[in-house]
């Protein structure tokens, strides 16, 4: 399975019996203007009536993001005090990912982010906790199918330091 195709989800899967309804809507509304209204309304109404996070779910996100990535999900399940099959249920559920995929991109965007401010490879592979460089190049690769050195280059990535002042390095 590509990277792209694990990522994607199926709108029945999402919305489940109401995705039919929702692209019959779609279908009825003649100009791009009035689906992006449509789905504004759509997307506001669902939220709304959606429950809050668990508690134990957002704890273990801002450890994962505090921790840049490099946490243990097992660890992560023993500290809320639930199994490691109950953490990972709720949270995607909740996210819309596992807890191990989250840390994955976390510990990617905090790698990326150091490779535009011009720190090595090498350097950036071991400060983030992946095995050795392939290992970071291959994550760069599935996530951006682009090369260390091309991610380096990035423009779009100094956006975040604007945007979000002392999250990142750099």
């Amino acid at each position: 399975m590509s990277p792209s195709s694990r990522d994607r989800i199926d709108l029945d899967d999402l919305w489940g019996r109401e995705a039919a309804r929702i692209l019959e809507r779609l279908g009825e509304v003649s100009s791009w203007e009035d689906r992006f209204a449509l789905m504004d309304t759509l997307l506001a109404r669902r939220h709304a009536a959606e429950a809050s996070v668990d508690p134990e779910v957002a704890w273990a996100w801002e450890r994962i993001v505090a921790g840049r990535g490099m946490v243990r999900i097992d660890g992560l399940a023993a500290e809320t005090g639930w199994s490691r099959k109950r953490l990972w249920s709720r949270f995607r559920s909740q996210i819309g990912l596992s807890p191990k995929r989250v840390a994955k991109l976390v510990r990617f965007d905090h790698a990326a982010h150091r490779l535009v401010a011009g720190e090595s490879t090498a350097g950036v592979a071991a400060e983030a906790g992946y095995a050795d460089q392939s290992h970071l190049h291959r994550d760069v690769m599935a996530f951006t199918g682009a090369t260390p050195a091309a991610v380096a280059g990035e423009p779009f990535l100094v956006v975040d330091d604007i945007a979000w002042p002392g999250a990142h390095p750099g």
